[in-house]
């Protein structure tokens, strides 16, 4: 069977990661994540996807590697984690009632053989109107502090994404359906029925997995 090492310390990449049937073992990398001058958002994103996975994929546990990174981009703005309550609130303001985008980079390294494969997942997001208690409430739940963008898209209780129509994993911080085509490419296969898997843990219905497993540039 397949084993995979992610370079994660996120519990919803974990989480996802298990959905597609490898054996999973974890690990993390401690880079710089400071965004070079005339950077675009997507340069960065990819950039820090493939420098974790450098980080570590010279010790190999198994036999391929894979590392993410999930950026917030509104407008000329990048939001990562908030480092305070002061920070999720003026976060969450600026998101608030408009649609911005989340960019999930992945790389998947192939012990042995040299090759490295990077896909991008853009997502636009809509948030709808919260109002400043609904605000408050949940940032006094600490859920936003771990999370680029000071929020989580399956939150259930806070729900601040509406008429969202793109990869819901993704927003998470893995695309399964980009990491699968990117995976295929090398032979790696996961388990069938991945797509049906994750709609069925997230409660989402996707309306795009075929068209990025055929390869579009969606979602």
């Amino acid at each position: 069977m397949t084993s995979i090492l992610l370079v994660s310390n996120s519990a919803r990449r974990r989480q996802l990661i298990n959905l597609t049937g490898w054996i999973v073992c974890f690990d993390s990398a401690d880079i710089d994540e400071s965004r070079q001058p005339g950077e675009s958002a997507r340069e960065y994103v990819t950039r820090l996807a493939r420098e974790k996975a450098a980080a570590i994929s010279g010790s190999p546990r198994a036999g391929y590697l894979l590392a993410a990174d999930t950026i917030v981009v509104d407008g000329e703005t990048i939001y990562g984690k908030p480092s305070s309550d002061d920070d999720a609130r003026s976060i969450l303001k600026a998101l608030r009632g408009h649609t911005h985008q989340v960019m999930t980079a992945i790389t998947l390294v192939i012990y042995g053989k040299n090759t490295e494969i990077s896909d991008l997942c853009v997502s636009d997001v809509p948030m709808r109107s919260y109002s400043n208690a609904e605000l408050e409430k949940y940032i006094k739940s600490s859920d936003p502090m771990d999370k680029a963008g000071a929020y989580a898209i399956q939150n259930r209780e806070f729900h601040p994404v509406e008429d969202f129509t793109g990869c819901f994993a993704s927003v998470m911080g893995m695309p399964l359906c980009h990491l699968a085509r990117s995976a295929l490419k090398v032979g790696l296969l996961p388990s069938k029925g991945l797509a049906e898997r994750c709609q069925a843990v997230l409660g989402y219905k996707c309306t795009i997995h075929e068209a990025v497993r055929r390869g579009d540039i969606i979602g």
